[in-house]
């Protein structure tokens, strides 16, 4: 299993890139969170096969079409838990 935590920033917050990043990873079937972040970012941290994460990130590049992602920032997730579920975080 592969864990990684993404930065996506851009017009990220107010635009339902949350409720459609937890719909995608559902879809796909990674489990992890995410979240809005105070600078106006968006933190995704996603576990699951290399071929889910490649899906992910790529859905991550673009977003929802209510979203301007304009970067994504991919390192590999330092925590040591184990997720579930997909879930939104507030």
């Amino acid at each position: 299993m592969i864990s990684k935590q993404f930065f996506v920033y851009g017009l990220v917050q107010g635009v339902g890139f949350r409720f459609f990043t937890w719909q995608t990873a559902t879809k796909i079937g990674v489990t992890g969170t995410v979240r809005n972040c105070c600078d106006g970012s968006v933190e995704v941290i996603a576990q699951g096969s290399e071929q889910q994460m490649t899906q992910l990130t790529e859905w991550l590049q673009h977003g929802p079409r209510s979203a301007r992602v304009e970067r994504v920032i991919e390192v590999e997730y330092q925590g040591e838990k184990a997720f579930d579920g997909f879930r939104v975080v507030y």
